[in-house]
């Protein structure tokens, strides 16, 4: 099995790579970086056969497609939801930075075109999961972007999560075989959590990232005190997308759903 974590740095001009179609995380089949942008800057996203996905992390940003000009602010990933644009293949999307702001940008192979999509805050609500099961240990909210309801043209699948402080998400223990990979921030610098990946376990910090195969077991936790963002990001297979009924949770686990924790 190849490498499943990574903990890479922003290069100097402000990119972070963490997956590609080649290396040691190309059973992803997405190429995902972050940016960190400094204000009065732009960047151009959008290639020939490739689907594109920009989402605000943080700042105030103008997103340019398609002859429009909207502009975006976010705080941060804790307090506000989240803004993002999805293009087809040759559509660009440019970004302008207003101020400081940090985006992240999914990639996957797609030849299909459809019309550009704006996804605001208002459009992405969040949603309590798992609001009094386990011991309400397991209590997160969760955003999905787009998935395949939603946007069936897609080879991919968008979302967040925020884990109350010191709580689990991704619990029950469960897996799905489409390729998945997880973004992790923290809302202080020190803090960490657990990230299992099968039966390897790494320690999540702010900026790392996890690239889970396909058939894996994936749960994560959060440290006490701290909270905890996932950007969740599913390629799907060819066909065989990645639907909300394709959860599959260990069944050694299945009897914690009727039990008094």
């Amino acid at each position: 099995m190849g490498k499943v974590f990574g903990y890479p740095a922003h290069n100097d001009v402000g990119e972070q790579v963490l997956t590609t179609y080649e290396g040691d995380y190309k059973d992803m089949k997405m190429d995902i970086r972050v940016y960190r942008m400094k204000g009065g800057t732009g960047r151009r996203f959008g290639r020939e056969g490739e689907e594109t996905a920009v989402l605000l992390l943080s700042g105030r940003i103008c997103f340019l497609y398609d002859g429009q000009t909207v502009e975006a602010s976010r705080k941060d990933v804790f307090t506000e939801g989240p803004w993002c644009v999805h293009g087809c293949t040759g559509k660009e999307v440019e970004v302008k930075a207003g101020t400081d702001a940090e985006i992240l940008v999914q990639c996957t192979h797609n030849d299909r075109c459809f019309d550009t999509e704006l996804y605001r805050p208002e459009d992405v609500p969040w949603g309590y999961s798992c609001v009094g099961k386990f011991g309400n240990v397991a209590k997160r909210r969760v955003n999905t972007i787009f998935d395949h309801d939603i946007s069936p043209v897609s080879n991919m699948v968008l979302g967040e999560v925020l884990n109350d402080r010191g709580n689990w998400s991704g619990y029950l223990p469960h897996r799905h075989p489409q390729p998945e990979t997880y973004y992790f921030k923290f809302d202080h610098p020190e803090g960490f959590g657990a990230s299992f990946v099968g039966d390897r376990v790494f320690k999540s910090v702010d900026g790392s990232f996890a690239a889970i195969p396909g058939g894996e077991l994936h749960p994560q936790a959060v440290a006490p005190g701290y909270q905890m963002y996932t950007c969740w990001m599913i390629r799907h297979l060819e066909g065989n997308p990645w639907l909300q009924t394709d959860r599959c949770e260990d069944e050694r686990y299945i009897w914690l759903h009727g039990a008094e924790v």
